[in-house]
């Protein structure tokens, strides 16, 4: 595997895979990489010539200072997982590399930047999408890929791909779980034992709003949701929506694409969520 710190050094390189006519997936991480990840590049394998990953902590996407700097960073770790699933780059450049410290980005988003997690994370999505811009212009990929877990975000970043008019197709990966249902997520390393326990609830009732879905019972299932997380210990409901998968907005019984989303914070830990209800075909 390659590894590049500098985007000029990253494009150099990339300007060769162009020339050979290579298709380059690409994989953007914040590190602290796990299984979930590893699938993204394993399908990526499926699509792509060549495997581009980055691991860049963006600072623009944090509202709090104090997530920021507890966000786990695990360079060594990370490295050695990528090379065992064969990805072929990785980016993993310094702050100072993607932003000169002067800038300024607005993207009008719509009610999409505003509703859920960009209710509890105002300015979280243009962090965001501001730093996808800034990779997607470095690497110039054929395909991205990301994982459902961030299914807002993955919204988002559809949006933005499509009011810039950026020449590259988006991939969602399905959500990877371990053994006990538990979403695998970077901030699982913060989980005390009993937290992680604690935690199981978000996906135990998911799963059981599936089981037990229907158009007709949209905002009873809901209730009884929001209810089951919040008798759970050490659980702090942030939201529980039945929505509609293109917009976000509450689903009604006409709602084609269906999700379920959660978000919570259990002990110190903040964790989201999701599970398709109905995909519209």
């Amino acid at each position: 595997m390659k590894i590049f710190t500098t985007k000029k050094d990253l494009q150099q390189h990339l300007l060769q895979s162009g020339a050979l006519n290579k298709t380059i997936g690409f994989v953007p991480t914040m590190g602290a990489l796990h299984q979930g990840h590893l699938s993204l590049i394993e399908l990526a394998q499926q699509y792509s010539d060549e495997i581009v990953c980055s691991i860049f902590v963006n600072p623009s996407q944090f509202n709090d200072p104090a997530d920021l700097e507890k966000y786990p960073r695990t360079i060594a770790a990370d490295i050695n997982l990528l090379e065992q699933v064969n990805c072929d780059v990785l980016f993993n450049p310094p702050v100072s590399e993607i932003y000169d410290g002067n800038e300024h980005w607005h993207l009008n988003l719509g009610e999409l930047e505003n509703l859920l997690e960009g209710k509890f994370r105002p300015g979280h999505y243009q962090g965001v999408t501001q730093v996808v811009y800034k990779l997607f212009n470095i690497v110039k990929p054929d395909t991205a890929f990301f994982g459902q877990k961030d299914y807002q975000q993955f919204l988002v970043i559809s949006k933005m791909v499509e009011l810039l008019n950026m020449p590259v197709k988006l991939v969602m990966c399905p959500i990877k779980r371990d053994s006990d249902g538990l979403a695998m997520s970077s901030r699982n390393i913060h989980l005390t034992q009993t937290d992680r326990q604690h935690a199981l609830v978000l996906s135990k009732t998911l799963n059981w709003v599936k089981d037990n879905f229907e158009k007709g019972n949209i905002s009873r299932l809901k209730k009884e949701a929001e209810l089951m997380i919040s008798a759970e210990p050490d659980v702090e409901l942030d939201y529980f929506e039945i929505a509609n998968g293109d917009t976000l907005h509450p689903a009604d019984d006409t709602s084609i694409k269906t999700v379920a989303l959660v978000a919570a914070k259990v002990g110190a830990t903040r964790l989201i969520d999701n599970v398709m209800l109905a995909d519209g075909r």
